[in-house]
C-alpha cells in the first residue's frame, strides 16, 4: 500500500461557503431508480428496493454537509438552475471496496469509483468511472492516487477529491464491500458476460483466492464466449486487470458486468429483488435518506445507461512512477480531461474549468513532469 503524501502543496483549497449545502438534498426525487441501473459494482440495485421496505436494516450515513467541498463557480451553476426551475442531472458517488470484514469506511481504499450521473429529463444514466491510480489532489492539498482519499476520511473526503478534481457537485454516495456483489449477482441467477481466451487463467485465479479467502468452493471457466457467470465468477471477472488494457480495461470491465446487471434487474420480479436486497444489505453504506427516495420498481425499465467511459480519457493520460506514490494514472492536462469530462455528461453545455481546477491541474504538471518520459 502506497504511504500518503504529507507536506502540503502551494494550492489551497477554497473555503466552502455556509450557504452551499442547501441546494443539496431537496431537489432530487428519482433517487431510487438511479440505483437499480447504477450500483456501485453492481450490487446496490437492491438498495433502492431495500431502503423502502426494510429501510431499518441499509447502512445509512449521514455525511456533514458543511465538510462537503463543492468548487465555488460550480455553486453558481446550480443556483442559476435552481432559479429557472431546471431539474437538471444528478450524480452519485458509487464506491466498491475490497472489504472482507463489512467494514465499509475510512481506513480501505476505493477499489472501485464510478460517477453515475443522471439526466432527470431524460431519464439517461452515464457511468464514467474514475481510474483508482489516478493521480489527483486528495482534496486537502496532498496528491497521491486518487483511491487513498477514501482511505483517509472515508466517503467524506472521497466525494469532495472528486469535486475539487472534476467540477461536479456530488452530495451523495453508496459504497459496497465486493462479498455483497457475490451474493447480488447470485440472487439475480447470474449475468451473461462475453469472456476471452486471455481472461480465463485470471478470472479462475481470482475465483480460488476469493474461494480461500471465504472459505468456499468455486466453478472454474472452461471456455471462452459469452456465458452465465454466477457471482464468483462475476465478480472475479470485475478484478482482472493483468491483460491488454491493464486497470482501464478492469474498469471497463466494472461497467461491463453494471450494464449486465441492470438488464438482468429490469427483468426480474419482486421476489428475485427481494432475495438479492437480503444478500446485499450487510454489504452497503449509503448517504441516503428513506424520506429521498420513492418506491418506483415498477418504472426501471424508463432508465438506460447511456454511455460509459474513464476518467482521465483515452489519449489524455500518461502512465509513471511517480517517486513514493508508485505508478500512477496522469492526467496529461487535468483541464482538459475536466472539459472532455462535461462535455460527455452534459452535452448541451460549454464548459469553462474553474480557478480551483486549473490550479490543480498546473500542481499536477508540476509534481509529475519529472517523472514523465
Amino acid at each position: 500500500m502506497d504511504e500518503y503524501m504529507q507536506e502540503p502543496q502551494v494550492n489551497q483549497m477554497p473555503e466552502h461557503p455556509n450557504d452551499t449545502q442547501k441546494k443539496k438534498k431537496g431537489r432530487w426525487k428519482n433517487v431510487l431508480l438511479i440505483f437499480v441501473e447504477v450500483s456501485v459494482l453492481l450490487a446496490a440495485v437492491a438498495v433502492l428496493y431495500v431502503v423502502t421496505r426494510a429501510t431499518g436494516e441499509v447502512e445509512r450515513r449521514d455525511l456533514d454537509e458543511e465538510q462537503i467541498i463543492i468548487n465555488e463557480e460550480v455553486v453558481q451553476q446550480i443556483e442559476e438552475e435552481e432559479e429557472v426551475e431546471q431539474k437538471g442531472y444528478r450524480n452519485i458517488a458509487l464506491f466498491g471496496v475490497d472489504a472482507r470484514d463489512g467494514e465499509l469506511g475510512r481506513g480501505t481504499r476505493s477499489d472501485s469509483i464510478i460517477i453515475a450521473s443522471i439526466n432527470q429529463d431524460t431519464q439517461e444514466i452515464k457511468l464514467i468511472s474514475v481510474f483508482r491510480d489516478t493521480f489527483l489532489n486528495l482534496s486537502n492539498d496532498t496528491y497521491n492516487k486518487c483511491n487513498a482519499a477514501y482511505a483517509q476520511g472515508g466517503p467524506e473526503q472521497a466525494i469532495n477529491m472528486l469535486n475539487a478534481n472534476l467540477d461536479l457537485d456530488i452530495t451523495d454516495y453508496v459504497t459496497i464491500g465486493f462479498a455483497g456483489l457475490i451474493d447480488a449477482v447470485d440472487a439475480l441467477g447470474g449475468v451473461e458476460i462475453e469472456v476471452t481466451d486471455s481472461e480465463i487463467s485470471h478470472l479462475n485465479n481470482y475465483q480460488l483466492c476469493m474461494a480461500e479467502e471465504l472459505g468456499v468452493d468455486y466453478i472454474p471457466v472452461k471456455s471462452s464466449g459469452k456465458q452465465l457467470l454466477n457471482g464468483m465468477q462475476a465478480t472475479a471477472y470485475c478484478r482482472i486487470r493483468y491483460t491488454r488494457g491493464d486497470d482501464f480495461r478492469r474498469a471497463e470491465r466494472q461497467r461491463d458486468v453494471l450494464r449486465a446487471m441492470m438488464d438482468k434487474a429490469q427483468g426480474a420480479s419482486i421476489g428475485e429483488l427481494t432475495d438479492m436486497v437480503n444478500a446485499v444489505l450487510p454489504q452497503v453504506e449509503t448517504s441516503l435518506n428513506v424520506n429521498e427516495v420513492l418506491s418506483v420498481l415498477g418504472s426501471v425499465a424508463g432508465y438506460h445507461v447511456a454511455a460509459s467511459d474513464g476518467f482521465p480519457f483515452e489519449g489524455n493520460r500518461l502512465g509513471a512512477n511517480v517517486g513514493s506514490k508508485g505508478s500512477c494514472v496522469i492526467p496529461d492536462n487535468l483541464e482538459k480531461n475536466v472539459v472532455l469530462l462535461h462535455e460527455a455528461l452534459y452535452p448541451e453545455k460549454a464548459y469553462v474549468p474553474s480557478r480551483n481546477v486549473q490550479n490543480i491541474s498546473d500542481t499536477i504538471e508540476e509534481l509529475t513532469e519529472s517523472y514523465i518520459q
